[in-house]
């Protein structure tokens, strides 16, 4: 999954939204792999595997692994199978024409820009974009995607891939997020603006006044630590006295402060990885966590226990949503009305939820009374 150092698919958004962004995230120590990154290169490493050859049969990725991480039973259920019904829904028929992970750049028109496309397919006279997302955090929208929408001006541009996009009326960005599906049809004249406005903040990007500005697109990006934007933002807010602040006030700190909270979780990982490095913080250090004690072996202390007359086991049922991932292998679905969904409580979130509000009767008629009386 290459892509190139100055914008990539997974980057396309921030720098068309910040391009002085480039500049500082070129300035950042690199950032070290997670395991979370390394199955999720698994994964797609497995999808590949698949759809590239039709003499491999699907389950022989099991038992695949990369960096420490291992395909097994368990993750192949989770996250292959659904992908695969996934891709049976998009392609029923199994007439879709495609290529999978190919490289797509932009020749002149930007050197040294490309990426690697997941999937690109054709189906009749529409062109498809599909990318796997194998995270179980934020939900990936299809919708003006940029990652996609990046590909598909790539993809255009490279000899190799035009015949996708060649004389085609739609074109479909499509998320499979398992066991999500997440599908936009567009056209072609969207995805050619899409490349102006990536060319024009490209450009910018390569100015030394280029523009910053901060926005959800800060959410992965990795210079947050040192953004004057950030920094600033965090230095107003210290100075603030929240006793005072009105409803809009506090209405527009919220809507920042997810951008705030990304910070500080940048700052702390970038902070920690110099630490690991040998770079001295003087107020900070690495120490070890929480102990926490466990048996040495496990077999002789639950013995002990027993000739003590303590019972060492603890038997419990399973949890509706562990009974699920159980009954999955089997094909079978849990039957209704044995588990019930209870809220542990309120909390708070953006109007774009789309949770219904919580009606707070009480306030409401105690507010209504004080009018009455």
């Amino acid at each position: 999954m290459a892509h190139s150092k100055v914008v990539g698919g997974s980057t396309a958004k921030r720098v068309i939204a910040c391009p002085g962004s480039v500049a500082l995230c070129a300035k950042m120590p690199p950032a070290p792999s997670s395991t979370y990154a390394d199955k999720g290169t698994l994964l797609h490493t497995a999808m590949d595997a698949i759809l590239s050859s039709s003499e491999f049969g699907p389950r022989n990725v099991i038992g695949m692994t990369y960096q420490g991480e291992t395909l097994d039973e368990h993750l192949y259920d989770e996250k292959i199978t659904p992908a695969l019904e996934a891709l049976d829904e998009i392609d029923p028929d199994q007439q879709m024409e495609y290529m999978t992970e190919a490289q797509v750049e932009f020749g002149e028109l930007l050197p040294d820009v490309f990426g690697t496309t997941d999937v690109l397919g054709r189906r009749g006279r529409k062109a498809i974009v599909l990318d796997w997302k194998f995270g179980d955090g934020v939900p990936v929208s299809a919708e003006e995607n940029s990652q996609l929408m990046f590909y598909a001006a790539a993809a255009m541009r490279t000899e190799a891939t035009a015949w996708v996009f060649d004389k085609v009326d739609e074109v479909e960005l499509i998320i499979v997020q398992p066991p999500h599906i997440r599908r936009w049809t567009t056209t072609v004249d969207r995805i050619r603006e899409f490349e102006i406005a990536l060319v024009l903040a490209v450009n910018l990007a390569q100015k030394p006044d280029a523009p910053l500005s901060h926005g959800d697109h800060c959410r992965w990006c990795n210079a947050k630590p040192i953004c004057p934007r950030m920094t600033g933002a965090i230095d107003r807010a210290l100075k603030v006295q929240i006793e005072a602040l009105d409803a809009p006030s506090i209405n527009a700190y919220l809507k920042a402060a997810d951008v705030l909270e990304e910070w500080i979780k940048g700052i702390r990982a970038l902070g920690f990885q110099m630490l690991e490095q040998g770079v001295q913080l003087p107020d900070w250090k690495i120490v070890q966590k929480r102990a926490l004690r466990k048996w040495v072996n496990p077999e002789e202390a639950a013995k002990a226990l027993d000739d003590l007359g303590i019972d060492p086991f603890k038997s419990e049922i399973v949890s509706p949503a562990q009974a699920e991932k159980l009954l999955k292998p089997l094909k079978l679905k849990l039957p209704d009305g044995l588990a019930v969904a209870e809220s542990s409580g309120t909390t708070m979130a953006s109007a774009e939820d789309p949770r219904p509000a919580v009606l707070q009767i009480g306030q409401q008629l105690t507010a209504a009374l004080s009018k009455i009386v």
